[in-house]
């Protein structure tokens, strides 16, 4: 089954609406937010099509990236995952990769699971 893609128009005004939320100190929508993390999951796979490291950000969505060993079964030996509000930072610029993972809002396991070089990404 194909995944539907996510335009550059919704995916840029859900970003904007999730920054509002958060300016505003309010939560943002769940429809903002899922849309933002497959939106920016999307420009990732854009960015570094393949399938050695799997990026996961549940419950939205979970990708594989990276040229490289291909995994098929079971849990892939590069994983990286975190919340949604700590991927949108990530990928927004917002905050850099080894100060979420000091704080603990990254799981990265694997030799390949840094992706800190790949980001940030230019919605």
């Amino acid at each position: 089954m194909a995944t539907r893609r996510i335009s550059t128009d919704d995916g840029r005004a859900a970003l904007s609406a999730v920054a509002a939320a958060v300016a505003a100190s309010t939560p943002p929508s769940r429809t903002d937010t899922a849309t933002a993390v497959r939106y920016l999951l999307q420009l990732l796979v854009e960015k570094a099509p393949g399938n050695s490291v799997e990026v996961r950000v549940p419950p939205f969505g979970a990708v594989q990236v990276v040229e490289g060993p291909r995994h098929t079964r079971g849990t892939p030996p590069n994983v990286v995952e975190t919340d949604a509000a700590t991927w949108i930072a990530l990928a927004t610029g917002t905050e850099e990769w080894a100060d979420a993972a000091a704080a603990g809002r990254i799981s990265a396991s694997g030799t390949r699971a840094d992706i800190s070089d790949l980001l940030p990404l230019r919605p």
